[in-house]
């Protein structure tokens, strides 16, 4: 497993990376950087690593400066001394939490669980069933059938269930649509992607564009580009 080790503790970082290596003597430290600076140059030169473990104060700033700069796509596991940065960190990719000093029992039940959730997202489409939602301090499957639409929400990809309760989720929707039962799902647009059992009525539009309404609120309404108008109605016909 390649991993990024972003740390400004020299001691620290060496440490963690000693750590690691005992754990999971497969791992492959690419490079340990101290900032902010240093992580942007190194995500714009370098492909994705597979796990990136994150202190959260750095010496030129706050680690989440990073997400603000490039597109991080790798799940992360922060490591610090504080803990008032939690729900910010597992909206930025964040799949685990674990205060300083770390012991290797908390170090390898976070890489444990990188591996479980690895192992989820990497299930075959036929037999993805459900979805993993982190709520009320812990992950939640939620059944496929139970999700109306997924949806961007603050600039983030996030689930609405049919009762009407949403969560972020941590993979795009370009993913997500490549993961849902094939025919059950359908991408409306950049911003929707809406399950064939919510679709309630469609109507005309100007410019030849379509109104999809759903059976559950929405907060906008979803329009359908005229160049996707046919192949929305084949599919709802094909229902």
């Amino acid at each position: 497993m390649q991993i990024l080790i972003i740390e400004d503790e020299v001691k620290t970082a060496k440490a963690l990376a000693a750590m690691i290596r005992l754990i999971s003597p497969d791992a492959d430290i690419v490079a340990t950087l101290q900032s902010v600076k240093s992580a942007v140059a190194w995500f714009a030169t370098h492909d994705q690593p597979e796990l990136i473990f994150m202190d959260i104060q750095l010496a030129d700033g706050i680690c989440f400066d990073i997400f603000k700069e490039t597109e991080i796509r790798a799940p992360v596991i922060f490591c610090t001394a504080y803990d008032e940065f939690a729900l910010e960190s597992f909206r930025a990719n964040g799949v685990d939490y674990i205060l300083k000093p770390f012991t290797q029992d908390t170090l390898a039940a976070a890489l444990h669980k990188v591996r479980q959730l690895k192992q989820f997202f990497s299930a075959p489409v036929a037999g993805k069933s459900s979805f993993l939602v982190f709520t009320d301090n812990r992950y939640t499957a939620i059944p496929i059938d139970h999700i109306a639409y997924f949806f961007i929400r603050l600039d983030m990809p996030a689930i609405c269930t049919f009762d009407g309760r949403t969560y972020f989720v941590q993979q795009s929707l370009d993913h997500i649509s490549t993961v849902v039962p094939p025919g059950q799902f359908y991408r409306v647009n950049r911003q929707y992607l809406v399950n064939f059992d919510a679709v309630k009525e469609v109507e005309p539009y100007y410019a030849r564009k379509l109104l999809v309404h759903l059976k559950v609120p929405i907060p906008d309404q979803i329009i359908l580009n005229k160049n996707n108008t046919t192949a929305f109605m084949k599919w709802l016909n094909d229902h």
